[in-house]
């Protein structure tokens, strides 16, 4: 039984604060069964470090984007350059991209204007896009059909919506993660959503060093406690977890399939 890490952001887990270095992160996937992990850009001027951190490990792929809550601050991107970024091999997706109203309301044109951007680059590069999306759902599934996301395919990641906006994104050939909100007792729309989910359309996520699932709520996130993601999804579908494991990892492989696992 292996899992898969589908969004995380390893360059953001501060490391003295749990006493490890980068290797015991690794390590205590390894030891928890996760296999791979996909390490998610939020800005294309932290884009470098983030690779440079973690490239020494072929169980880590890359994505290539700017959160739409950073949308403006870099200084350096250009749609080209991102293009020329995500044409990495070991970059297998674009984003993350999408609209965030919850926190942002004075840069709703930029995002929208980015988040296009992110979906012509997956279209180009024939790379699948991930999509943060908060307070948003007419907007977003606007967009994706406006520009033919479901071309390039993706996910919606970190999945807090309805279920409504579930099936409209995966009418678009898109994926749905689950992180570890799912475990909170106030999740019970989101609870919903999995049990009406097929399993051949999940990804398991941490999100790491954000959300981490019970028992570790309140504390800082890492890959190896996707299990903990993978365990409450069995146990609201009524499978077993090496079904989730086995069924989300191929899911991971079939949506990204430049991914070397």
């Amino acid at each position: 039984m292996r899992f898969v890490d589908s969004h995380c952001h390893l360059d953001r887990i501060d490391l003295e604060k749990e006493n490890i270095d980068f290797k015991d992160l690794f390590d205590n996937a390894s030891a928890n069964s996760v296999e791979h992990m996909l390490c998610v850009a939020i800005s294309m001027d932290q884009f470098p470090e983030m690779v440079a951190k973690s490239e020494a490990y072929p169980n880590v792929s890359f994505s290539c984007g700017v959160h739409p809550l950073h949308v403006g601050e870099d200084k350096n991107f250009s749609l080209s350059d991102l293009t020329s970024l995500a044409s990495n091999k070991r970059v297998v997706a674009i984003g993350e991209t999408g609209l965030d109203y919850y926190y942002s309301k004075d840069s709703i044109a930029e995002q929208q204007k980015s988040f296009a951007h992110h979906i012509e680059v997956g279209n180009e590069l024939n790379k699948p896009i991930i999509v943060h999306t908060r307070d948003a759902r007419e907007d977003t599934i606007a967009i994706l059909k406006a520009h033919n996301a479901d071309k390039c395919r993706g996910v919606l990641h970190c999945f807090t919506e309805s279920w409504e906006m579930a099936k409209q994104a995966m009418d678009l050939n898109f994926y749905i993660s689950i992180s570890g909100i799912v475990t909170f007792k106030n999740a019970v729309e989101l609870q919903d959503v999995v049990r009406k989910m097929p399993l051949d359309r999940l990804l398991i996520e941490t999100d790491s060093p954000y959300l981490a699932p019970v028992p570790y709520r309140g504390k800082q996130n890492q890959p190896a406690y996707v299990k903990h993601v993978a365990e409450f999804v069995a146990q609201l579908k009524g499978v077993s977890v090496e079904e989730v494991a086995n069924q989300t990892t191929q899911n991971f492989k079939d949506l990204f399939t430049t991914a070397e696992l």
